[in-house]
């Protein structure tokens, strides 16, 4: 099995310049820079001290930058938690309670309301829709992370909190090979190609 990450990193060998973003009234972002951004992303979190097993909570707007992160989260054996951005104040409490991340990452604009988090166990960088941020900052200075954890399928891979319907939100734990086994159903169901393109509507929270 391929975890999400090791499928990326091949596929960019491949398409290297070839066009994996195309944004409105931006630059193109090509396989090769989204994947200097992943390792220099996973460098930054080797150097906030994230290790294999941590928590990586995450409450941004989507953007190429944000789904860098994933991977790299994924890349340093990390677990990646999206949070709604919606959420509230009393709610990311609940959160960081319950799953104890040692990262939170925020929107730019949010870094004053929770800049009281950051503690000796939890680390608080921003990161914004515009490639900018504390953690897009921090990434630039950092060697860029190459190697990458070894994780089988049924390592933890990532955290979707539900909707609380009928109670406080649970964390579903997905393993790696949970999300190895979506992407194989994608491509055997949805028939994609390489020469198609996507529409990316939904939120990276929105499971």
């Amino acid at each position: 099995m391929q975890t999400m990450h090791e499928q990326f990193v091949q596929t960019a060998e491949i398409m290297q310049g070839q066009t994996l973003f195309e944004r409105p009234g931006q630059a193109d972002i090509s396989f090769a820079q989204m994947r200097d951004m992943v390792e220099r992303l996973a460098g930054a979190l080797t150097a906030l001290c994230v290790a294999p097993g941590d928590r990586v909570a995450v409450q941004v707007e989507k953007s190429p930058e944000a789904i860098a992160l994933y991977l790299a989260t994924l890349q340093v054996g990390a677990i990646f938690l999206p949070l709604n951005t919606a959420y509230t104040g009393a709610e990311i409490d609940y959160f960081i309670g319950d799953a104890a991340p040692r990262l939170f990452v925020c929107d730019p604009a949010q870094a004053e309301a929770h800049a009281h988090r950051a503690s000796a166990t939890l680390a608080v960088e921003t990161l914004g829709d515009a490639a900018d941020g504390s953690l897009m900052e921090r990434a630039g200075q950092v060697e860029p992370r190459t190697d990458r954890h070894p994780c089988g399928p049924d390592d933890r891979a990532a955290i979707l909190y539900t909707s609380g319907t009928t109670g406080r939100s649970k964390g579903a734990v997905l393993t790696h090979g949970n999300l190895a086994s979506n992407t194989e159903a994608l491509l055997d169901c949805w028939r994609f190609t390489a020469d198609d393109r996507l529409i990316h509507a939904l939120p990276i929270f929105h499971t």
